[in-house]
């Protein structure tokens, strides 16, 4: 019983992480995320918030990628719901319910094809990378691989195969661009200047605060206001660096530049240290869902 309870506890759990991913980039429907995936279907990706099974690790990161996300910050959670999903399954198979086999994690690996069933995860994936689709800029703190190619306003998140592992060998991380959208008020761009401060792939001590300081320009028609830059990752744990979920942006007009700071505080664990944000504006609503996120990414020495 207190297996079964276990097996429940964690697909439902990692269905909410789904549904508080896709509710931190505005609730897009799922017509639209499935047209950004162009590799799954609409049914499929809804299944995969409804806690009836868990998903499928291809369909989880289809999902995640809809919502502007980073598969691999997802991956560990995953893992650990299908973990509690398959021991209950081996040793007390319910009938008329049918389990989706999962294949094993390998580091780095994540499938590109996507079945068509999608089973329902919950594992509490909200502890790597919340995924808040900013439309500009993009801050997410998380233990993985970083985005550099600027495209919108910043180097962009990491690719969907970055590796979750604590590892400093692969700074800079470079990612893939995201799916084409157009920003939300007509006429609004932002670029990305420069890193004022931490560098990428700067070496820091462990369990030290720091200030991250961006500068972005406002390089559209449309003015600044309200608007914030959202963590990305998931709930913040102490094996990653942890910052405030929301980052305020001065008001800023048409032509100019605003430096963007936030106070980061390191982990005292080893390793690459990967952290981003989007632009929202004041409703929370991603501001600019075609650009890649503003980054960070420093690596924490050894103690």
């Amino acid at each position: 019983m207190d297996d079964r309870r276990a097996r429940a506890e964690a697909i439902e759990d990692f269905a909410a992480t789904l549904r508080e991913l896709r509710n931190s980039v505005g609730n897009p429907p799922f017509r639209e995320m499935s047209g950004r995936s162009g590799a799954i279907s609409h049914t499929t990706l809804h299944e995969a918030v409804k806690a009836n099974r868990l998903p499928s690790w291809e369909t989880t990161v289809e999902f995640v990628k809809a919502c502007g996300g980073d598969p691999a910050a997802y991956r560990e959670q995953w893992e650990s719901a299908n973990l509690a999903v398959r021991s209950v399954s081996a040793v007390e198979p319910r009938a008329g319910v049918a389990t989706e086999p999962q294949e094993p994690w390998r580091a780095g690996d994540v499938p590109v094809s996507v079945r068509g069933s999608g089973g329902r995860f919950r594992a509490a994936v909200i502890a790597g990378a919340a995924a808040v689709v900013l439309g500009s800029v993009v801050v997410v703190v998380v233990v993985v691989s970083r985005d550099a190619t600027p495209a919108g306003p910043g180097p962009n998140p990491p690719a969907s195969g970055a590796s979750v592992a604590l590892s400093s060998t692969g700074c800079p991380v470079r990612a893939s661009n995201p799916p084409p959208a157009s920003p939300l008020y007509k006429g609004d761009a932002a670029v990305f200047v420069a890193d004022v401060t931490l560098p990428d792939c700067m070496h820091v001590g462990a369990g030290e605060t720091l200030t991250k300081v961006w500068r972005l320009k406002n390089a559209g028609s449309v003015p600044w206001q309200g608007y914030s830059l959202r963590r990305l990752d998931p709930a913040q744990q102490a094996d990653q660096c942890r910052t405030v979920t929301a980052v305020p942006i001065k008001d800023t007009p048409p032509g100019e530049m605003v430096e963007i700071q936030t106070v980061v505080t390191t982990p005292m664990n080893p390793g690459l240290c990967y952290a981003r944000f989007k632009m929202v504006n004041a409703s929370g609503k991603v501001v600019f869902p075609g650009s890649r996120p503003v980054t960070f990414q420093i690596i924490v020495n050894k103690r």
